[in-house]
C-alpha cells in the first residue's frame, strides 16, 4: 500500500459516496488507475465495506454507554459464551478485549435510562461469567471520526 492508495482509503472515509471520477480528481490518478487501486483496496480488505454514518440521535438512540466488563474466570467457554453473546446484541456497537483491571470495553446505544437498566437486566445479565460491571455514561462527543491517521 501506497501513499495514493493512503489518500484514496481516507478520501472515501470522508465521503464513501463518491464518484469514481470525483475520486480520481482528488487523488491526481486518471479513472482507470483509480478504479483499479479501489477495487484491490477491497479484494485485499483494506476497505472492508461501505456504510452510511447515522446521526444516533437523530434516530432515536441519544444515550452513549461505555460498559467496562470483567469476566469471573478466563477459561475459553466463558470467553466464548461472552463473545458470542455480545455479538449478537444489537445495542452493543462495539466491544473490545482490553488489557489491565476489565476484560472487555463495550460501547452501548440506547434510548433512554431505562431502556439501559432494560438492556442490562434482560441481556447482560444473563451472560454467564461476568464478575463485574462498571458503566460509564457519555453526555457529549468532543470529537468522532471515521478518518484513519496519515
Amino acid at each position: 500500500m501506497d501513499e495514493t492508495d493512503r489518500k484514496i482509503i481516507r478520501a472515501l472515509q470522508r465521503e464513501g459516496r463518491l464518484s469514481n471520477q470525483h475520486l480520481s480528481q482528488r487523488v491526481n490518478l486518471s479513472p482507470s488507475p483509480c478504479l483499479r487501486r479501489v477495487r484491490n483496496l477491497e479484494r485485499a480488505g483494506v476497505i472492508d465495506g461501505y456504510a452510511a454514518i447515522v446521526d444516533q440521535e437523530a434516530y432515536g438512540l441519544p444515550v452513549t454507554v461505555f460498559l467496562q466488563v470483567r469476566l469471573d474466570r478466563h477459561s475459553q467457554d466463558t470467553v466464548t459464551a461472552f463473545e458470542t453473546a455480545v455479538a449478537g446484541i444489537d445495542e452493543i456497537m462495539e466491544c473490545y478485549l482490553m488489557a489491565g483491571d476489565r476484560d472487555y470495553l463495550l460501547r452501548v446505544v440506547v434510548a433512554s435510562l431505562a431502556d439501559y437498566e432494560e438492556f442490562i437486566r434482560r441481556r447482560i445479565h444473563k451472560i454467564p461469567g461476568i464478575a463485574s460491571l462498571d458503566s460509564s455514561f457519555a453526555f457529549g462527543v468532543v470529537k468522532r471520526s471515521q478518518v484513519l491517521p496519515g
